[in-house]
């Protein structure tokens, strides 16, 4: 069996083509990401997730899918439940804690059920960003409220549920996106909060999640840290911030190295992100070329990149009962305290 690589990748659409499949097989990638153009029908999703298993040849494979709720679902209805925004989760949270925390827990316990039918293992959430006034709507009604002692007491009640089902959850977007002015997709956010204030607030929900087995990095700046360079390509901030202050030693991955928030040759950025300190790269829009200078530039995972690797996968073989009419009450709930959003992020 070759060994893994440090890159998570896309491909391109419904089905496998034989360049992917190739492609797959000679560069043995970490994990594979889907979204909404990979997804048409529950037994295509399950051909697909089988046909990237069998090209890349080994079990140890994460297949990830951003399905928040709201506005970010890659599997929306019919392919997937209809899922509260997670500021419905925030809206209960005001009226009584215990049941939305209770009724985060199990809907998510229900989605890593529904997940894991389709092949899928890895959920890119929950968010644990906390907005301010002004920021960018690019979290809004992504996020679990504004103050962070709440935001982590929701992000932790869905990440146990998908646990409990053997679902990793990946936790985003460390060291925190919601101040940002702008939307990492187009471009570059910089904020310019001093250290402290960041270390009272965002960072403290990522504090309270530390134990948690993954999570997803921002492309942000914090120009009182590292004035060159967003918090995902930043050795400093990675270092000294996420793992240091923050104390994160779970599974560190990048966001997409494919953002316009990002600069240069694919390579580069690849180069960049595991510099810096995370574990793996993602690249997620499925254009070949890219993933080809992106693989080329992963070396096989090794030392505490393989061992974070490792203990993650762990996750993935947890199975714990829940009551199911209980998470069914508890999501139509959640359903009606906030409208349904449509957008895709």
């Amino acid at each position: 069996m070759a060994s893994i690589r440090a890159f998570l990748t896309g491909v391109s659409g419904a089905t496998l083509t034989a360049d992917e499949a190739a492609f797959l097989r000679a560069s043995s990638p970490a994990g594979l990401i889907l979204f909404a153009r990979n997804c048409i029908g529950h037994d295509q999703i399950r051909r697909l997730v089988g046909d990237a298993r069998d090209a890349v040849g080994h079990d140890d494979f994460l297949v990830l899918i951003d399905q928040e709720g709201g506005r970010v679902q890659r599997l929306r209805p019919p392919l997937g439940r209809a899922l509260p925004a997670a500021d419905a989760y925030a809206q209960l949270y005001q009226r009584d804690p215990a049941a939305a925390c209770e009724a985060a827990y199990l809907t998510a316990r229900m989605l890593a059920d529904d997940l894991l039918d389709l092949g899928i293992n890895t959920d890119c959430a929950p968010v644990a960003d906390v907005p301010v006034a002004g920021s960018h709507d690019v979290i809004g009604d992504r996020a679990y409220g504004r103050e962070a002692a709440q935001v982590a007491a929701l992000a932790r009640a869905v990440a146990e549920g998908f646990m409990a089902g053997g679902v990793l959850p990946v936790v985003k977007h460390i060291p925190g996106h919601g101040r940002a002015m702008a939307d990492s997709h187009l471009e570059l956010p910089v904020v310019h909060e001093a250290h402290a204030v960041l270390s009272a607030t965002d960072f403290a929900v990522f504090r309270a999640l530390s134990d948690m087995p993954s999570a997803m990095t921002a492309h942000v700046v914090f120009s009182a840290l590292d004035a060159a360079a967003p918090a995902s390509t930043s050795h400093r901030v990675t270092q000294e911030i996420i793992r240091g202050e923050i104390g994160f030693d779970g599974l560190l991955m990048s966001d997409d190295l494919s953002m316009k928030a990002l600069t240069g040759a694919f390579g580069d950025r690849c180069r960049a992100v595991l510099a810096a300190g995370s574990d793996l790269a993602l690249h997620c829009n499925g254009v070949l070329a890219e993933m080809e200078q992106v693989a080329e530039a992963a070396p096989s995972l090794s030392g505490d990149a393989l061992r974070r690797f490792n203990n993650a996968l762990q996750v993935l073989k947890r199975r714990e009962d829940y009551d199911t009419a209980a998470a069914e009450r508890h999501l139509s709930l959640a359903l009606g305290t906030a409208g349904r959003g449509t957008e895709s992020v």
